[in-house]
């Protein structure tokens, strides 16, 4: 798997309207990859995870509530919006993708086809 980033051409429109990169983890095993994505402040609603080929994005509007009237004098946040994504490898069953998201924490668990998964070899004694 490998981090593109908004570099897909097919992106161009949103990569050039700025966006926060959230911090991802990636963990790899026999089995598949688990790629946990930190996205505080972004609604289910408003989180948008997809996969065309072998390129997964995930996008995630922050919702920024201020009361009727009010406005922010300082905020650290300039952009209201995440972006990020990577390229699959082949060896990953894009079709059986499950993914959970709970207080601001998205948890992608990705496995592999069953031809790349590890399998015993029985030996026969001849």
């Amino acid at each position: 798997m490998t981090d593109t980033s908004v570099t897909k051409k097919d992106e161009a429109s949103r990569a050039e309207a700025p966006a926060m990169v959230p911090p991802v983890d990636v963990i790899e095993d026999a089995f598949g990859i688990t790629l946990i994505a930190d996205l505080p402040g972004v609604a289910k609603d408003k989180l948008h995870v997809r996969i065309e080929a072998d390129a997964l994005s995930i996008e995630g509007e922050v919702d920024l509530p201020l009361s009727n009237g009010l406005e922010a004098t300082y905020a650290e946040v300039q952009s209201p919006r995440y972006l990020r994504s990577f390229t699959l490898g082949q060896e990953l069953d894009t079709e059986k993708v499950v993914a959970e998201f709970r207080h601001g924490v998205l948890k992608l668990t990705i496995p592999k086809v069953e031809q790349a998964k590890p399998r015993k070899i029985e030996v026969q004694v001849v």
